[in-house]
């Protein structure tokens, strides 16, 4: 599994992929210049309680640290995950 980022000026999406296929996505949209809210995640039926929605939110949290973001996870998968990993504390906002 492969995580690629898609991102615009007021949206984005972090896609996980296999070689073949698209089986989870989060999305996120733009609240200031330095902050995003995570307000959707989904993973295909098969692939849940396989992690790919944990690497999903890992991704934003690494996008978040690299450019000195912070994230707002309202979507409930999102914010459990904040909530398990207190090592994320630092981009949350």
């Amino acid at each position: 599994m492969k995580i690629e980022h898609k991102n615009s000026d007021k949206k984005g999406i972090f896609l996980a992929k296999t070689d073949e296929e698209i089986i989870g996505e989060m999305t996120y949209v733009w609240v200031s210049k330095d902050s995003f809210i995570i307000d959707h995640t989904e993973v295909s039926p098969e692939y849940r309680g396989k992690n790919v929605g944990g690497e999903l939110v890992k991704g934003a949290v690494e996008f978040a640290r690299e450019n000195d973001f912070t994230i707002i996870p309202l979507c409930p998968f999102a914010a459990a995950e904040f909530e398990r990993h207190s090592e994320y504390k630092d981009v949350k906002k």
